[in-house]
C-alpha cells in the first residue's frame, strides 16, 4: 500500500456510537487540503519522499518563501516530509491533499508534540515508587535514592533517570483507527486520544505496523 499522510489541527475529543450503539472516544482533527511543496528523489536527495505544506503564517522567511514560490505557495504553518517506497506513485508540486485520501476503517500514525509538564520529579517522570511513610522517612518519600557511582567511575552515567523537564517532546502515537471522515467539514476523527493539546498540528499518516497489528501477516 503506497503511504498517505496529511497535516491537520487537533480540535479536542468527542464520542460517537458505532453501528452497535457502543461509545467510541474519538479525537476530531481538521485537515485542511494540504499542499505539496517538494518532492524529493534519491538522484536529488538520497531519498524518495514528499514534503507538504499545510496552513498560513503571518511571517515566513526570504528562503522559505522562495522555496515555497517554487510550489505557487505564498504562507505555510508546517511542513512536513513523508517517505515512500514507490517513486512511480509520487504526486506532483503543487497538487493539493485533502482528507478524501483515507477512509474509514484505516489504520494509521499521529506524530504531534506532547504537552508540556514542565520540571517533573522523578515519581511522575519516571514512575519510581518512592519510600514509605512510616517513622523514620523524613522528607524523602519522592526523593529518587541514591545516583553516585562510588569512587568507581567517581561519577554520574549520562542518562540516569533524574528529574527534569517533561512532555513537550515529539511523540508517535501507532496503529490508531480512523472511525469517520467528514469532507464537508474537512473532518477526521481519530479513535483515542492524540499527542499534543487542542490547536496543535499534528500529522495523520499510513501506519508502518498495521501489517503486522494483532498478530496479522
Amino acid at each position: 500500500m503506497a503511504s498517505k499522510g496529511i497535516l491537520g489541527t487537533k480540535l479536542g475529543m468527542t464520542q460517537v456510537f458505532d453501528d452497535e450503539g457502543r461509545v467510541v472516544p474519538v479525537t476530531v482533527v481538521r485537515a485542511e487540503p494540504n499542499t505539496v511543496s517538494q518532492i524529493k528523489t534519491p538522484e536529488s536527495d538520497g531519498y524518495s519522499a514528499v514534503q507538504l505544506a499545510y496552513g498560513t503564517s503571518k511571517h515566513v522567511t526570504k528562503p522559505l518563501a522562495g522555496h515555497l514560490a517554487k510550489a505557487g505557495i505564498d504562507t505555510a504553518r508546517v511542513l512536513a516530509e513523508l517517505r515512500v517506497t514507490d517513486g512511480s506513485e509520487l504526486p506532483e508540486v503543487g497538487s493539493s491533499v485533502s482528507v478524501q485520501a483515507f477512509t474509514a476503517g484505516e489504520i494509521v500514525d499521529v506524530t504531534g508534540t506532547s504537552k508540556g509538564k514542565g520540571y517533573a520529579g522523578v515519581m511522575k517522570r519516571h514512575n519510581f515508587s518512592g519510600m514509605g511513610d512510616g517513622h523514620g522517612v523524613k522528607k524523602k518519600n519522592r526523593h529518587p535514592g541514591a545516583v553516585g557511582a562510588c569512587a568507581t567511575p567517581g561519577r554520574t552515567f549520562r542518562g540516569t533517570k533524574m528529574a527534569g523537564r517533561m512532555g513537550g517532546a515529539r511523540v508517535t502515537v501507532q496503529n490508531l483507527e480512523v472511525v469517520d471522515i467528514d469532507t464537508e467539514h474537512q473532518l477526521i476523527l481519530v479513535k483515542g486520544a492524540l499527542p499534543g493539546s487542542d490547536g496543535q498540528v499534528v500529522f495523520i499518516k499510513s501506519a508502518a505496523k498495521a501489517a503486522v497489528k494483532g498478530g496479522e501477516s
